[in-house]
């Protein structure tokens, strides 16, 4: 059960209405005058991506209308260009999965490679797991808007095995591979399965209550790698968001679009993220895991790399505290 009317579930613009009011800069504390608006200057820059297209049903929207949902959300939140990590495996002759990725290629969204059958690399020997990337890059070079980028599922480049690692960056390398990585993640994927669990339930889910913690959590990760970055790296790389292909992206993207804007961000493609310098790092770390920048501050020992939200005993709690109504 969910608390609020089916309609506001559709109509996306009604979010973005309330985040503008949540997130409303008080020109009084900013020394701008009512009624006058200026720039921001900033060097803030975020680009969207989003893992394991095609995807199964969720808790609130039918499959087959949530690309569409997506697809607007994108436009109204003005994303011209996110970057969707494809796994053809998932693709069948028996469904429509094929037209909903060429739909968000269609809208002038870019496709890219996240294995066929979504590989874990720590629980997969090196040569199949290279097999898998080959299956997926045969069903995605030759369609519109595809990059040369490959993600690892689970954000996994081998954890403790250096050896693997290196055999798959080889390889990525002899294929042209480059590496589609993140830098700013909240889970997305987890407040998914607790939606979806709660739905099955029987529980009630404020969706009010669930936007705001879901555009909080990543306005916060944002900011949170935006600090270890500078920490690390001495400078503001172009961050890039790592969020799912689910019904909580295709209610949600634009509200958080619209903190990220109010916060200062500015938001740019997928082919300027991955321009940014620190797309042709290759961090020398004892634990290949998580995101680019977390992995670059493991590399100079810079502390406190991690999001605490993406611990999901506190990610839990957090829904069930502020999502879940008795």
């Amino acid at each position: 059960m969910i608390v609020g009317s089916s309609r506001g579930l559709l109509m996306l613009s009604l979010a973005g209405l309330f985040a503008l009011a949540l997130f409303r800069i008080d020109p009084a504390s900013t020394n701008i005058p009512q009624g006058q608006t200026t720039a921001i200057a900033t060097d803030k820059k975020i680009a969207f991506s989003f893992d394991d297209t095609p995807r199964g049903s969720g808790a609130f929207l039918d499959k087959a209308e949530r690309p569409g949902l997506l697809i607007e959300a994108l436009e109204s939140a003005g994303i011209k260009q996110a970057a969707f990590f494809i796994n053809p495996g998932r693709i069948t002759a028996y469904d429509d999965d094929a037209e909903i990725v060429a739909a968000y290629a269609d809208a002038g969204h870019i496709l890219a490679n996240h294995t066929a059958d979504h590989s874990k690399l720590s629980a997969t020997s090196a040569q199949k797991f290279l097999a898998d990337i080959d299956t997926a890059e045969a069903w995605l070079k030759d369609k519109p808007n595809y990059r040369p980028w490959f993600r690892f599922p689970y954000l996994d480049e081998g954890q403790t095995d250096t050896a693997k690692r290196d055999v798959i960056r080889k390889g990525l390398k002899k294929r042209g591979l480059m590496n589609g990585y993140v830098t700013v993640d909240a889970s997305d994927w987890y407040m998914e399965e607790l939606a979806l669990a709660a739905s099955k339930s029987g529980k009630t889910m404020d969706r009010s209550a669930m936007r705001n913690l879901f555009v909080e959590s990543y306005l916060q990760s944002a900011n949170f790698s935006d600090d270890l970055a500078r920490r690390t790296l001495g400078r503001a790389p172009v961050q890039m968001i790592l969020l799912h292909d689910t019904d909580l992206a295709a209610m949600f993207v634009d509200d958080l679009a619209i903190a990220l804007k109010k916060d200062g961000w500015q938001i740019v493609t997928a082919d300027e993220a991955y321009r940014d310098p620190i797309a042709f790092m290759e961090p020398e770390v004892e634990f290949a895991d998580g995101t680019r920048i977390q992995m670059l501050a493991a590399e100079k020992k810079i502390g406190n790399r991690w999001y605490m939200r993406n611990d999901q005993k506190v990610a839990k709690k957090l829904f069930a505290e502020r999502v879940l109504r008795d």
